[in-house]
């Protein structure tokens, strides 16, 4: 299905944003709501279900924390995240230093986290049952975690050297955080000890005699501003301004040297890409300019580039139920991309006497009946 993909004309999402959009996240309970955050720092929540049935529909916009709401963010939305366990309650962080917990249901601010300079990026864990942090990365080298139980931000992570512009926890440990910095480097932390850092990531492999001389690792040439697990947290992926997209083990470390050729990445600030999820083999989906590149994760393939979008995208976001892409660009435009079912056929040609090359590939019967065998 994620292979044939395409820009879907019976599927719209409704038009709200007046600016660009800069990040999407669809909730986890049911992958039905989708919120969006722009970067004249309205939000927006979009109901994704088709309630009229008909095969043409516009997803609509369910309510939004608009221009002329008294909590609206003053600045762009860098990142929004629903909070993993349930609906009513959505974050959202901004180049106007706060991070806001926001209650669902009555569109109001249950909390508001203050930093000093700039927020890039925030995350809370979706695997986490004994804390409830959110892992901050803001124009300060120190990682901040906000505890939602106590409402402060006690804990820091000090070890990078220049801003923090991606942070993700990890889908399979709820203790471990991958951190991605302007210094070139990807550090990744277990936040419950006193030194935090496990280890930072070296693109050359080389054997650390001790960890003083982890200090000469990075992961990049480059800002590295944007990470993403795969969905078992084995592999880890990260993104920088040198142009290149790694794949990296994440329990080791090591720099798998997956070959992705050139990733053009000239973002300025953090770039939201995703994996697919439930599907064998997985793909990473990547903002490319004005379009959306397709690569296999473990084999450094580009299928395909998705063209649609007018100015450069911004986020992309997958929707596993439905295997389904969501796309957020400066054109102010989110669009669907769904997986074609398959290729027209002309009236006047009954299946029976169509030759098996119409049905699209990937929905083609592998399997063989011991008959053919034989």
């Amino acid at each position: 299905r994620v292979l044939s993909l395409e820009l879907n004309k019976d599927r719209d999402v409704e038009r709200i944003h007046r600016s660009g959009v800069n990040t999407l996240d669809i909730e986890p309970v049911e992958g039905r709501y989708m919120l969006s955050g722009g970067s004249d720092g309205v939000i927006v929540l979009y109901d994704l279900e088709n309630l009229s049935r008909k095969p043409s529909y516009t997803c609509k916009a369910l309510c939004s924390v608009g221009r002329s709401h008294p909590d609206v963010h003053r600045f762009s939305v860098e990142t929004v995240q629903w909070y993993p366990h349930d609906t009513g309650m959505f974050t959202s962080s901004s180049f106007d230093k706060t991070l806001k917990i926001w209650d669902t249901n009555t569109l109001q601010p249950a909390d508001v986290f203050h930093f000093e300079g700039t927020v890039y990026s925030h995350h809370m864990s979706p695997v986490a049952t004994k804390h409830c942090l959110i892992a901050v990365g803001t124009k300060s080298p120190k990682v901040q975690l906000c505890d939602l139980k106590s409402g402060s931000c006690s804990h820091i992570l000090q070890g990078h050297r220049q801003e923090v512009l991606a942070v993700s926890w990890s889908p399979r440990h709820e203790y471990v955080l991958a951190t991605a910095s302007a210094d070139n480097r990807v550090k990744l932390w277990d936040v419950r000890r006193a030194s935090g850092c496990l280890r930072t990531l070296d693109q050359h492999n080389e054997e650390k005699s001790k960890a003083s001389s982890e200090a000469g690792s990075t992961a990049h040439n480059g800002r590295v501003n944007g990470l993403c697990y795969t969905n078992d947290g084995l592999h880890l992926l990260t993104i920088g301004t040198d142009d290149r997209m790694r794949l990296w083990n994440s329990s080791t470390g090591e720099n798998t040297l997956v070959n992705y050729g050139k990733v053009c990445n000239e973002s300025r600030k953090g770039l939201k890409f995703t994996v697919s999820c439930g599907c064998s083999p997985e793909f990473a989906f990547v903002p490319y300019g004005s379009t959306i590149a397709v690569y296999t994760v473990f084999t450094g393939e580009l299928i395909t580039m998705l063209r649609g979008h007018y100015s450069t995208v911004d986020c992309c976001v997958f929707q596993p139920n439905f295997q389904e892409l969501y796309s957020g660009s400066k054109d102010c435009n989110i669009l669907a991309w769904i997986p074609a079912l398959r290729e027209p056929v002309p009236d006047d040609v009954s299946e029976k006497s169509l030759p098996q090359q119409h049905l699209n590939p990937a929905y083609e019967d592998a399997w063989s009946s011991s008959d053919d065998e034989g």
